[in-house]
This record gives C-alpha cells, sequence and structure tokens, in this order.
C-alpha cells in the first residue's frame, strides 16, 4: 500500500514552472528520499503533501484518498525553516501544539515528558525558547513533530544544525519511528544520510522527476564496472593479464596487494575467473557509485 502517491502533478506561479507531471508513489512504512538541488520544487511539492497548497491539476492521494484538509492531523511536517514561539517555554509549547493536533493534556504532557527524557533536554521545560541553543531548538521542533504519532512524516533538512552525536541520535529515533509503523520522508541534501537511510527515493530537478526507485537498484543501474581487489601472488603478472584483457589497472601504493580495476561489460565471475588464474584474491569487491555521485551525474544529464 502506498500511504501517499502523487498524480501528475502540475503547479505553476505566474509564468513559472515549479512541478511538471510529478508522479511519485511512497510505500506505507518506508523511509523515502525526496532529493533535488535549490530550486527544483521539492518545497512546492511538500506544501501540496500536507495540503498546504493544491495543485493546478493531478491529484494528491492519502492512504488511497484524494487529499483533504482533514489528513493534516496524520501528518507531520518538520519545515526547513523553523517555526517555534520564541517567547514561549519549551514544555508549554509542546503542550499546546500538540493540543491543537487533538491531544489530550494528559496525553501531550506524558509524551512530551517522555521524549524530553529521551532528547536529554528535561532541564530546558521551563526555559523560553530563545534561550536555548540551534540544536536545542531543533530537538524541541522534532519532539512537536511527532508527538501526535503521526502516519506520515514529513522531514525537511532535519539534520541542519546537529552535530554528529545529536545526528546519529536523530537518526535512530526515524528508524524506530519507521520499524513502529510510522512512513517518512525525508528531504535532505545530505546523500550520505540518503544512501545509509532511504529505502526508495526520487530527485526531482527543473520541475520535473529526473530518477526514482530503490535505492539499492539505483546503484546497480549506475554501476560502471568498478572493483578492488585484494590478492597474494605475482601483480605485475595479474596487471599484465588484465590489460591483455582491455581492464585498467590503479594501484594503491600504500597497500601494494590491493588494486582497482575497472572492467565495463565483464561480468564479476568472468573478472574473478580471470584473476584466479594469476593470484590468490584475499577480497573482492565491487565499487557501487555513491548517491552524491548519481545525484551530481542526474542533475547535470538533466
Amino acid at each position: 500500500m502506498n500511504i501517499l502517491s502523487a498524480r501528475q502533478i502540475d503547479k505553476q506561479y505566474g509564468s513559472v514552472k515549479v512541478l511538471d507531471r510529478i508522479t511519485v508513489d511512497v510505500p506505507q512504512g518506508s523511509i523515502y528520499g525526496l532529493l533535488g538541488p535549490n530550486g527544483a520544487g521539492k518545497t512546492t511539492f511538500i506544501r501540496i503533501a500536507n495540503g498546504i497548497t493544491a495543485p493546478d491539476s493531478g491529484e494528491m492521494l492519502f492512504m488511497e484518498r484524494r487529499m483533504t484538509l482533514n489528513a493534516a492531523v496524520h501528518i507531520g511536517y518538520l519545515p526547513e525553516e523553523r517555526g517555534l514561539y520564541r517567547k514561549m517555554k519549551a514544555g508549554e509549547q509542546a503542550l499546546y501544539l500538540a493540543r491543537l493536533k487533538g491531544l489530550s493534556k494528559a496525553d501531550a504532557r506524558k509524551r512530551a515528558v517522555e521524549w524530553f527524557e529521551k532528547f536529554e533536554i528535561t532541564d530546558w521545560w521551563n526555559k523560553k525558547v530563545e534561550e536555548l541553543s540551534k540544536g536545542m531548538q531543533q530537538k524541541l521542533q522534532f519532539i512537536i513533530t511527532v508527538l501526535h504519532r503521526p502516519v506520515l512524516l514529513i522531514l525537511d533538512e532535519p539534520f541542519s544544525g546537529f552535530d554528529p552525536v545529536n545526528t546519529e541520535l536523530l537518526k535512530k529515533e526515524i528508524r524506530q519511528l519507521r520499524d513502529n509503523g510510522t512512513t517518512v520522508i525525508l528531504s535532505t541534501h545530505n546523500m550520505a544520510s540518503v544512501e545509509e537511510m532511504c529505502d526508495h527515493i526520487s530527485l526531482i530537478d527543473k520541475s520535473r522527476c529526473v530518477l526514482h526507485g530503490k535505492v539499492s537498484h539505483i546503484r546497480q543501474t549506475y554501476k560502471s564496472g568498478e572493483y578492488e581487489v585484494g590478492f597474494e601472488g605475482d601483480g605485475k603478472r595479474l596487471e599484465e593479464v588484465l590489460n591483455a584483457y582491455q581492464c585498467t589497472v590503479s594501484r594503491d601504493e600504500k597497500h601494494p596487494r590491493k588494486i582497482k580495476i575497472y572492467a565495463p561489460g565483464k561480468t564479476a565471475n568472468k573478472l574473478l575467473s580471470i584473476i584466479i588464474s594469476c593470484v590468490s584474491v584475499t577480497s573482492f569487491n565491487e565499487i557501487l557509485p555513491s548517491m552524491n555521485d548519481i545525484f551530481i551525474r542526474s542533475v547535470k544529464r538533466n
């Protein structure tokens, strides 16, 4: 089941086409990466997915029904531009916004206390938001976003402003929410996080979706025949044989028993059979392109 489906979404502001026939399916229970360079149309797509604005044509389905304003109670949205009341106390603000999402006062307080303890910011409950560091404000905004236990969580650059320790904490909680049934749409420029966390992605560029699918499948599709091989034996002989088979070999002076091989058009089995005819193999790894490389290549090609 797809928790969110966009069908041929178009959106235009004046003479500028912001979204052009965008079709996206977000599977339930997944972490879905929404990618694209600045100005590509991601924010507009997110606003339509939240029911904040409507498409000019096409339709957005939430839980297989047309998106309505009533769907907002089931969605949690963390915008890139944070929006907290700076003069309001942290705990008071969490309770207030949770009540707006339909929680009772007792449930809101119970859940807020649990999250404050989990994120180790209990001492800041009675502090005004303006007294909190940027990282603390980020934690508070995330807590507010998830307090009502949304079935769909949309996070726009959630790791911005976090140090490595708190970034890992947030990643852990996002995965836990996914494991507990929440579907997560993650919009970020951090391709390492996409590679690490996302099951599927869509890449929007110049208002159009130029790449979509499972992350594992996309990386396989973009592979270019590069391998890293560890060996014991005559390295010079190995290089000669590989060159004869029209493979390109590069050496690492720091690791004389490891080589990188560029062998386009050859299967891993074929390459391995060539190598073991010369030397003993201690390791054999195919090098897949990173999501960062794929992002750059896709955008440049588009």
